[in-house]
């Protein structure tokens, strides 16, 4: 099967973000959320993950993908 656009249930955008996204993973009864943002709007970048275990996501997690992004960004700059 193939879809035109993945549903927001499983790749949403993290608001109040600098454009970090998240990835929803299902494995048996466990939920696990990868992080991820875009390189030039086609290429998504994979950082860091977790398991979910309860509604709300952990800040923590947040400012941890922000800072991979920005080091990923800093980086590549400086090659």
């Amino acid at each position: 099967m193939t879809i035109e656009r993945v549903p927001v249930k499983y790749f949403k955008h993290i608001e109040d973000s600098d454009g970090i996204y998240e990835v929803r993973v299902e494995v048996g009864s466990d939920i696990y959320r990868v992080f991820s943002f875009f390189d030039k709007g086609k290429l998504v970048i994979l950082i860091n993950g977790f398991q979910k275990k309860s509604h709300k996501t952990p800040k923590n997690e947040i400012e941890k993908a922000e800072r991979l992004r920005k080091e990923y960004f800093n980086e590549k700059e400086h090659k």
